[in-house]
């Protein structure tokens, strides 16, 4: 599956509003605030979608969130990456929400990451990147171990779902790791993913 990670324009971000009406959505995402509105991290998609140019050149230029919109490669916009960067520590927190739930299990999720491990490592040079998973999301931490990411620790009911709280898994590679993935035998594996 092919795709483009382009710029953020505003009417994606209203994509993004109206994907985040779905609670199926919200739950693949971030889930929701405690508080009980969508969650989002980055931005607000409902106070940027009206903003000034300053303020969404604030958002979408900072350097500690690049975040940005998929694409098919047919034009068709289909979610958002968001990497949040710690650049002390050379490590950034990954995260792909893809809102068309009729391409979910396509593919498209596993080529958003793998797009997102490529910028992060070779475009932004990362030492490491790291994903947080919900227990309940079976399909994203299966993709996630499939791509090589390592189980390192586990959240204690930091996820709140359907009324109840939910265990999050954390999951990293290193940019070593993902060079040798990229040179090892499982180097076709990796790429047909």
């Amino acid at each position: 599956m092919e795709i483009e990670l382009l710029p953020v324009t505003r009417k994606d971000v209203a994509r993004i509003i109206s994907w985040l009406q779905d609670e199926e959505i919200i739950d693949n995402w971030f889930g929701r605030y405690s508080y009980g509105d969508p969650a989002h991290l980055g931005y607000h998609p409902e106070k940027i979608l009206d903003s000034s140019e300053n303020e969404w050149e604030r958002i979408f230029d900072n350097p500690e969130h690049r975040i940005l919109s998929v694409y098919t490669k047919q034009g068709d916009h289909i979610g958002e990456l968001h990497l949040a960067i710690d650049g002390g520590l050379g490590d950034g927190h990954l995260s792909i929400l893809i809102g068309r739930k009729d391409l979910w299990h396509k593919g498209y999720g596993t080529a958003s990451m793998k797009a997102g491990l490529h910028k992060s490592f070779n475009q932004w040079e990362l030492y490491r990147v790291w994903v947080d998973v919900p227990e309940f999301n079976k399909s994203a931490r299966s993709m996630c171990e499939h791509l090589g990411f390592v189980h390192e620790g586990t959240l204690r009911k930091s996820r709140p779902h359907e009324g109840s709280r939910f265990n999050s898994v954390i999951m990293g590679m290193l940019s070593n790791e993902y060079q040798e993935l990229l040179k090892s035998d499982r180097h076709e594996r990796y790429h047909k993913l």
